[in-house]
């Protein structure tokens, strides 16, 4: 339960959390997340975002034992989202003197959670905090991913406390600083967690890391996962590109199937796939692989291959629901290609169609549409769909 220095009079006072199943009641958490709040001892003491209202106690402690008797003088509030604003209404009941520094929306959020309304300190885009030996910078980043969120910059110590961005799923278990530990999990999960978190928000992120740019950030204070060091370079280059939506040269194939004829043909064209030089291929059965690692996959990959059956007149539901999914994150530039099936009467290529249209996306090969079982002129058809959506990906 202590508290960490992970830099010169810089605390992490964080907590884990390895008991919830599910990401804001949507996204699996297999190895669990880390809510991460940060305190800073100057001439003034400055507590930066608090933690899920189900582990105040856990953090409450550690901010006390941090603070070893003195008051708390400011909460930086740079995100509002109740994983990192939960416990800020006990944190006022136990610092009642502490101001809370936020901007104008912050503050609408604020009174709407906990009905806070005073001892309240507004910033805006550029300003900046005096706490003794270090003053703070704040930085407007709207829609990454709240409207009311920022950032705050310690220039003395070349630290960059960024709210959700550049954060990942899973605990720290013993390290908090990137060098203390195995990050490769950490790499593999910031990929999903800005797929399912951040990713709608593409161009306001972009917009962030413009201006950050003129920056000098030697560490990273993310409010999810490792704090970043050794790696930030990586971490940020996996947010620059997730932004831009470049995919990685890859395909990823997700299907429905009820009795698996619609499965037959995605694997004959994930043979012809890797027959034709693509290595990198991630197949999902929608009925079984969870969204949140199919939209890992979707934003991972330059190609993009989607099979459904007719179901009642309509795309199989699970592959609707994907589809809603991958449209409300408005992924762009993906290489797409799609097949359906049927028994008696077909719509699914038709609504597959309408999807590719819908995103803007390129359509790569003829789409393929199977009637009952699998015959050798539909297999010969998915061969030659998998290689041209190899052979796109190569001149991409």
């Amino acid at each position: 339960m202590n508290p960490r220095e992970i830099a010169n009079n810089l605390f992490y006072v964080g907590v884990n959390d390895r008991q919830k199943e599910l990401f804001e009641n949507l996204w699996p958490l297999p190895s669990g997340v880390s809510y991460n709040a940060y305190l800073i001892l100057d001439d003034k003491t400055v507590l930066i975002d608090t933690v899920d209202v189900c582990y105040s106690d856990v953090f409450l402690k550690k901010t006390a034992r941090a603070l070893n008797g003195r008051p708390l003088d400011y909460l930086i509030v740079d995100h509002m989202e109740p994983d990192h604003s939960g416990s800020i209404r006990l944190l006022r009941q136990q610092y009642p003197g502490v101001k809370i520094v936020g901007n104008s929306k912050t503050f609408g959020m604020l009174e709407g959670y906990h009905n806070i309304t005073t001892g309240l300190h507004e910033v805006k885009e550029g300003d900046t905090l005096d706490i003794g030996s270090r003053a703070l910078h704040f930085y407007m980043a709207p829609m990454v991913h709240w409207p009311e969120v920022m950032f705050t910059y310690d220039p003395k110590e070349k630290t960059l406390f960024s709210a959700d961005a550049f954060g990942t799923y899973g605990t720290l278990d013993g390290g908090v600083v990137d060098a203390q530990m195995n990050v490769s999990p950490f790499m593999d999960e910031m990929v999903r967690y800005y797929a399912n978190i951040v990713g709608k928000y593409g161009n306001p992120v972009q917009k962030a890391l413009q201006k950050l740019s003129g920056l000098d950030v030697q560490t990273i204070c993310s409010t999810h996962g490792p704090v970043w060091r050794e790696r930030l370079t990586d971490a940020v280059s996996v947010y620059n590109r997730l932004s831009r939506y470049e995919g990685e040269e890859g395909v990823t194939i997700a299907y429905g199937s009820m009795y698996g004829h619609t499965e037959q043909m995605a694997e004959a064209i994930a043979s012809a796939l890797s027959e034709n030089g693509v290595r990198n291929i991630a197949m999902h059965n929608v009925s079984k692989s969870h969204a949140s690692y199919i939209l890992r996959d979707v934003f991972r990959y330059k190609g993009l291959i989607i099979g459904s059956p007719t179901y009642s007149n309509q795309l199989f539901p699970e592959v609707e629901s994907l589809l809603s999914k991958i449209e409300i994150r408005e992924v762009k530039k993906r290489i797409f290609g799609y097949l359906g099936s049927f028994t008696w009467a077909g719509a699914s290529l038709k609504r597959l169609a309408a999807f590719a249209e819908k995103m803007n996306w390129e359509v790569a090969g003829e789409p393929v549409e199977q009637k009952q079982g699998m015959s050798e002129d539909k297999y010969e058809a998915c061969l030659r769909l998998g290689k041209a959506v190899a052979d796109r990906l190569k001149e991409a």
